[in-house]
């Protein structure tokens, strides 16, 4: 019989007791030190920020520089570097094309949103008379709600003054952390090019710090979280720019005003499950309902096409496979990651807790085989040997042993 793990082995020695009280200790010390740990990780994780965000660079570019490696360079390990900086000259061009193209548009929407205003404000008011005329509901209280638009620029113009000196820190804390930037993308360039040594060197410390057993599963759920997060994030970023350019070029057909504006904000709300296109819908149709309560309308309807089409041709095509799990998961990881860690959260929340859900059903696989029943409850039969497998199905207590022809067996 084989050796019981040592969970299941009871103390019996001074050795086992004296381990016990030790661990029982730290504990207790850990927990009272809880404060003092959790400084001392954070000023250790400001040191590492810029490599982290070296870590976060080589992520989002390593799907790329592998299928360039694999389908350009036909996987030749010496033309790594030009697959690197194709990369890098790729997510630049992206970056000046998406500063050059789009932001000048944004801003001057922006602008032509706020020196308008005044008339959005008026169409909104005169369709609330009409309501009110029409179907005799009493709006007078937001038609003079919105007379005193005057005061709410003037608030809004208060909050951008207070604001402004934390915007023009942030922008000096950035140019200063010029630095940081470098070291980020220097630690991404070697990550890029030396990730296989890098890879097998971890692996190497996880074996050598941790049984064999350990080491393997840790590592197993380390490659399980990189392919969800990667498979997911990689599609859902194509998935949200093709939503973005399509809203834009149906929006502009339809002469649906700030088209730059609102096509970047659903792509980029696009990106958070299940929420996000409602996220980025709202405060666009808040905008066109001052501009035109009829575009509103309009964007809507295109909204809701345009989801439905997404949700059932484009998602499924870029996205490939799913997570695994069901849309009640989905969202019920949505709203966890929302939670704990705010927009992030919602963002990171359900390739995360793909990876634990396979996780707990191996776990829970385990657990049923360790005490040998299947998922219904039923015990499992499982004979020792293939002479008792024989007996337990041919109900015949003189089976032939496994390594003897079937047939009569001869009695002396």
């Amino acid at each position: 019989m084989s050796r019981k793990a040592w969970l299941d082995k009871k103390p019996d020695t001074n050795r086992d007791w004296l381990i016990i009280i030790c661990a029982c200790i730290l504990f207790y010390m850990v927990l009272g030190a809880l404060d003092s740990i959790a400084a001392g990780a954070g000023k250790v994780l400001a040191i590492l920020s810029p490599f982290a965000g070296g870590v976060v660079l080589a992520y989002v570019l390593d799907p790329f520089v592998r299928w360039m490696t694999k389908t350009v360079l036909k996987n030749n390990a010496g033309l790594r570097w030009a697959a690197i900086l194709c990369a890098y000259a790729v997510f630049l061009l992206l970056l000046v094309l998406l500063v050059w193209l789009v932001l000048p548009q944004v801003a001057a929407s922006m602008v032509t949103l706020f020196t308008s205003l005044p008339g959005y404000i008026e169409n909104v008011q005169n369709l609330l008379r009409e309501i009110q005329n029409s179907w005799g509901i009493d709006l007078q209280g937001f038609v003079e709600m919105l007379d005193n638009y005057e005061q709410l620029m003037n608030n809004l113009y208060t909050m951008a003054v207070d604001a402004s000196p934390q915007i023009v820190g942030y922008l000096q804390a950035v140019a200063s952390n010029v630095v940081s930037v470098f070291t980020a993308v220097a630690s991404s360039i070697y990550m890029l090019s030396g990730k296989d040594k890098l890879l097998r060197q971890l692996r190497t410390a996880v074996h050598a710090a941790l049984p064999r057993g350990m080491a393997e599963g840790l590592l197993r759920i380390c490659r399980t979280a990189n392919e969800n997060i990667t498979g997911f994030y990689v599609g859902k970023v194509m998935d949200s720019a093709v939503v973005g350019v399509v809203l834009f070029i149906v929006m502009s057909i339809l002469g649906i005003d700030f088209a730059p504006v609102i096509a970047v904000l659903m792509g980029v709300c696009n990106i958070i499950p299940i929420f996000g296109p409602f996220i980025g819908a709202v405060p666009s149709v808040i905008i066109l309902l001052f501009v035109n309560p009829l575009q509103a309308l309009e964007f809507v309807i295109l909204v809701v096409v345009v989801q439905q089409v997404d949700s059932n041709v484009i998602a499924p095509k870029i996205l490939g496979r799913s997570m695994g799990i069901s849309a009640f998961w989905v969202l019920f990881a949505v709203l966890l990651g929302a939670n704990l860690f705010g927009v992030v959260g919602m963002v990171m929340g359900v390739p995360v807790f793909a990876t634990l859900y396979g996780l707990a059903g191996e776990a829970v696989r385990w657990l049923l085989d360790r005490r040998g029943i299947d998922e219904d409850g039923v015990r499992i039969v499982r004979p020792e040997s293939a002479a008792e497998a024989a007996v337990h199905i041919r109900g015949d207590e003189d089976a032939p042993a496994p390594d003897q022809p079937a047939g009569p067996v001869d009695r002396p």
